[in-house]
Order: C-alpha cells, then structure tokens, then sequence
C-alpha cells in the first residue's frame, strides 16, 4: 500500500457530527461561500469530500471557497 491516501465522501449526518452545525446553518453558510460546497455522488445523493472538512475545521472563521 503506497503512502498515498484516499478522500472519504462524508455524508451529511457525519458533517453535521463533526461540525457541531445545525442542518439549516451548514445550508446557509454554503449559500455564503464559507463552507465547501457538495459533491454529488448519483442523481439524488451528494456528500463532502473529507478533506474539504477538515480543511474547513483548521480555521471555520476565515474559511471561503475558492471561486465565490
């Protein structure tokens, strides 16, 4: 196994676990652009990358997307 490792798609209860958010908080901030934006995974599912996050964990106060 190489050193390399792969992103998990967190799906929503688990963002909301590890974020502390509420569901329409989390939804807001999207809106906003301080808060990374789904992936979709099939038709009707979407989830986050994992890394986005945790990325978004190291600083949620400064945090903004790329492209807003």
């Amino acid at each position: 196994m190489s050193g390399t490792s792969t992103d998990r798609i967190l799906r929503l209860k688990a963002v909301l676990d590890r974020t502390g958010l509420s569901r329409a908080t989390l939804y807001r901030k999207i809106q906003g652009g301080t808060f990374p934006r789904q992936v979709r995974i099939a038709e009707r599912c979407t989830g986050w990358r994992e890394s986005a996050i945790n990325e978004w964990l190291q600083n949620p106060m400064f945090y903004t997307v790329e492209g807003s």
